[in-house]
């Protein structure tokens, strides 16, 4: 059954109907049925603010410095670096570049160790919990990702004005801030 509603647009919504009708040819009854399904559908994203993940995630991804990988390609790819013993020479090398580089950069971006830990987090590379005042329990969800992301979290906080202490458990690592020299 079809029911007939008469709407009211302001200048913006005008506009973006006529927009949308030119550039995908439906008529505008069909747009705003299929806009007012995709309002009820994302309901709950769409009357609150974009949260700052999905800005912080769409800042990454079109400055194209970052990309979008599958979980378990990192962890293959890491447990395959890490088999039967350290991993290459050269792709330690490599990784210690990259960290040496975000050590310049997270010395401006970030002030505590805990704000880099929050991000880290973000990327999907550990989860932290912030235990007491300057004190974080960091889990890895693997062996291979915990040896690369602790010797990254060394280099890269080098330049910030604090100093680190990691302990290193089984799956779990301790890192503590200490005042920088």
């Amino acid at each position: 059954m079809t029911r007939r509603v008469t709407v009211s647009l302001d200048d913006d919504a005008h506009t973006a109907l006529e927009t949308l009708g030119a550039e995908t040819g439906m008529g505008q009854s069909e747009l705003v049925r299929r806009a007012l399904s995709f309002y009820a559908a994302n309901f709950e994203a769409a009357r609150e603010r974009p949260s700052d993940n999905l800005e912080q995630y769409y800042q990454m991804l079109s400055s194209g410095e970052h990309v979008l990988l599958d979980v378990d390609f990192l962890h293959a790819f890491l447990e395959h670096l890490y088999a039967g013993g350290d991993p290459d020479p050269a792709f330690v090398e490599a990784a210690d570049r990259v960290s040496d580089y975000h050590a310049h950069e997270y010395a401006e971006r970030f002030d505590e160790v805990g704000e880099l830990l929050e991000w880290l987090s973000f990327c999907g590379f550990l989860e932290v919990r912030h235990e007491a005042e300057k004190v974080y329990h960091v889990v890895f969800p693997s062996e291979a990702i915990q040896w690369f992301m602790t010797r990254f979290i060394e280099r890269s906080t080098a330049s910030m004005p604090t100093e680190i202490a990691i302990e290193r458990g089984v799956s779990k690592t301790l890192v503590i801030e200490q005042p920088g020299d």
